[in-house]
Formats: C-alpha cells, sequence, structure tokens
C-alpha cells in the first residue's frame, strides 16, 4: 500500500532542498508518494528579531513562494515538483541569486505563462501561501522552521541531512523515519550540524 507523505518546503532553505532530494529518490524505492506544499521562511520571522540582513533574504523569497501557487494552480502537482527542481537548481547547487531573473529564468526554460511571475511579483496568492505556510506550521508548532515531513499522522521538522542519500540508503533512513513518527511520544532528536550542504 503506498504511503502517502506531505512535505513543506521554501524554496530559499537549502536544507529542505536537501531534503527534498531525498525524499524523490524515497520515491524510487519505496512506496511511496510525495505532495509538496508551500512554506514561507518569511512569514515564520514576521514576528521574530532576527538580523536585518537576514530579514531581507527572507523576504525577498517572497515571490518564488507565491509563484509555486500559481504553479501548481496553473500546472498541477508534477508542475510544482518541475518548478521547485529547476528553481531549486539554480538556487543551490548554482548558487544563481534569489532574484527576479532566477525566477524568470525557470519559467523561460519550461516555457510557461510568464505572467505568473508578474503577478507574484504583484504581491497575488499572499494568502494562499500563507494558509499553506499555516497548514504545516500548525502540525509541529512555531518552534522550527522547514523542511516539514509528514507520514501517516504525525508530521517532523526535518529530517536535517547532508548530503541526501540515494538509492537503497534513502528508503533506509524513509524507514527510521516512519518508525520515529510512529511512535506518538516522540519529539525531538538533534546534534550540532558539522557540515554544510553538499549538493551532489
Amino acid at each position: 500500500m503506498t504511503v502517502d507523505v506531505d512535505f513543506w518546503f521554501d524554496p530559499l532553505c537549502p536544507w529542505a532542498w536537501m531534503t527534498s532530494r531525498w525524499m524523490l529518490e524515497v520515491e524510487k524505492v519505496r512506496d511511496v508518494h510525495t505532495t509538496f506544499h508551500i512554506f514561507s521562511l518569511s512569514m515564520l520571522n514576521e514576528n521574530h528579531d532576527i538580523p536585518d540582513d537576514y530579514r531581507a533574504g527572507v523576504d525577498a523569497g517572497r515571490p518564488a513562494t507565491r509563484a509555486a501557487i500559481g504553479v501548481l494552480d496553473a500546472y498541477g502537482q508534477d508542475g510544482l515538483r518541475e518548478f521547485y527542481t529547476a528553481l531549486g537548481t539554480r538556487y543551490h547547487p548554482g548558487g544563481e541569486p534569489k532574484n527576479e531573473e532566477t525566477l524568470r529564468a525557470v519559467f523561460t526554460d519550461k516555457g510557461w505563462d510568464q505572467t505568473i511571475v508578474d503577478r507574484a511579483l504583484e504581491g497575488e496568492w499572499d494568502d494562499r501561501v500563507r494558509e499553506s505556510y499555516e497548514s504545516g506550521i500548525k502540525l509541529v508548532g512555531g518552534d522550527v522552521g522547514t523542511p516539514i515531513v509528514k507520514v501517516h499522522d504525525t508530521a517532523l521538522f526535518g529530517p536535517v541531512i547532508s548530503p541526501a542519500p540515494k538509492g537503497e540508503a534513502a528508503g533506509e533512513l524513509f524507514d527510521g523515519f516512519e518508525k520515529l513518527a510512529a511512535y506518538p511520544g516522540f519529539f525531538e532528536a538533534k546534534r550540532t550540524r558539522t557540515v554544510d550542504p553538499i549538493f551532489d
């Protein structure tokens, strides 16, 4: 029986990117289907005291989260996956700037409707981004961010991984994650990160 997984991401977050690559690998080796949802680091930090440069960075990511909703409406879940893969590849392994030009380049490459970018830049879909963001954050609480992975009836922040495992190693990590999520009293397991995201 197929295991349904829900995954929340902000395109800005390199750790969410790593988790997304892992879930796509899991789908190759386990009977798992992942539904992608939008998260917003900007909305998460609206009422937090954070450095000005970090706030500017997460606020600059808002057009991409809005555009993701536009893509979902126009091209469905498959389109949203393609959008995130294309944009995330540019942002993370590619190191391209997180700006309008990079966002438009994705739409150009895909042959998609550029008016979605225009509408996103004008602020359309903020309410839908917030709805998606809140649907994820209410499952895990406001002390965490993205990635969020929900399996069965439990959602957890993470896993935060680097690099993303491939093949059967991805499946084995998912098996363990699924078991942790199945225990109703499990809340947290953490250690200090010793590596940056490794994009391979």
